[in-house]
């Protein structure tokens, strides 16, 4: 925002002229008013903002006042300027409503933060300042059902290649024999999952479609190895661990922020069971082959 001053010599009137760029020219900016002491002003548009004109009295002192309503993505920034600022006894306020607060990277944090039983009060505070960071709120975004599914299907191998690693274990302490072409199976019932999901999130709600594509999935699992192998290696061994490096490990993505360490604590207490479960297992006389 900036400002230029004149004044007419009859009266001793000043007349300040204020003009406010737009933070983003491609957005939308809803009721906007400007006003001085409480008078609204009349606002003149421009290329890359508005400006208006107010009339002052002689040593009268201007209290001015910017409003408009807008739509934001994922955070709201406040720029003191295009480098290092100075500014002086500044203070921001800003009032949310809504809990789920965070700070973006490079940006001062408030020096008041107070909670309220809609969300939170916050306010920058300094007496002189000068800085190059901008001051900021990072506002919760809603579930967008088409990049989650995304995100859920590239970590798709991962999460397959734990269950395998899980069965693989399971077989050779009890000497199941599963066959190449068995574990082919196992992967398209597996990646059937990710595939449901990825076409039915655009027709009903993301949390039915992720319970329906579970339950196809493992349906199709456990009806296989229990003509394969058994229903109790089928219902318990093969769908507990589906169950948890599938349903579980695709939905850590709905924990926005905690996503990477829902799966990292899951790897480590994998890690942890199975090390357990094979350490008295002799492995070379486990795959040393039949002796002649």
């Amino acid at each position: 925002m900036a400002s230029m001053l004149s004044a007419t010599p009859q009266t001793g009137h000043k007349i300040i002229n204020f003009w406010v760029n737009f933070p983003d020219e491609h957005a939308m900016y809803d009721g906007l008013a400007i006003e001085v002491n409480r008078r609204p002003l009349q606002i003149v548009s421009h290329k890359e903002g508005v400006s208006a004109a107010a009339q002052l009295g002689p040593n009268e002192v201007a209290t001015l006042r910017l409003a408009y309503k807008s739509h934001g993505l994922e955070s709201w920034r406040y720029r003191l300027g295009d480098d290092a600022s100075q500014a002086h006894d500044f203070v921001l306020i800003v009032k949310t409503n809504f809990k789920n607060i965070d700070f973006p990277l490079n940006t001062l944090s408030p020096n008041e933060k107070e909670e309220t039983p809609n969300g939170w009060n916050l306010v920058w505070r300094y007496s002189s300042l000068i800085s190059g960071f901008q001051l900021g709120v990072t506002m919760p975004e809603h579930l967008q059902p088409g990049p989650l599914a995304g995100q859920i299907s590239t970590f798709a191998p991962v999460s397959l290649l734990l269950f395998f690693f899980i069965l693989f274990i399971i077989t050779t302490l009890r000497a199941i024999d599963l066959h190449p072409m068995n574990y082919f199976f196992l992967a398209a019932a597996f990646f059937a999952f990710h595939l449901l999901l990825a076409y039915l999130v655009d027709h009903i709600s993301i949390h039915v479609a992720f319970l329906i594509c579970s339950m196809v999935s493992v349906f199709l699992v456990t009806s296989y190895l229990r003509l394969v192998v058994g229903p109790r290696f089928a219902l318990v061994e093969a769908g507990c661990a589906q169950f948890i490096y599938l349903v579980l490990f695709s939905y850590a993505f709905f924990l926005h922020g905690f996503t990477g360490l829902a799966v990292t604590i899951g790897c480590i207490v994998t890690l942890f069971v199975v090390m357990q479960m094979t350490a008295k297992i002799r492995w070379a006389d486990q795959f040393r082959g039949p002796t002649i």
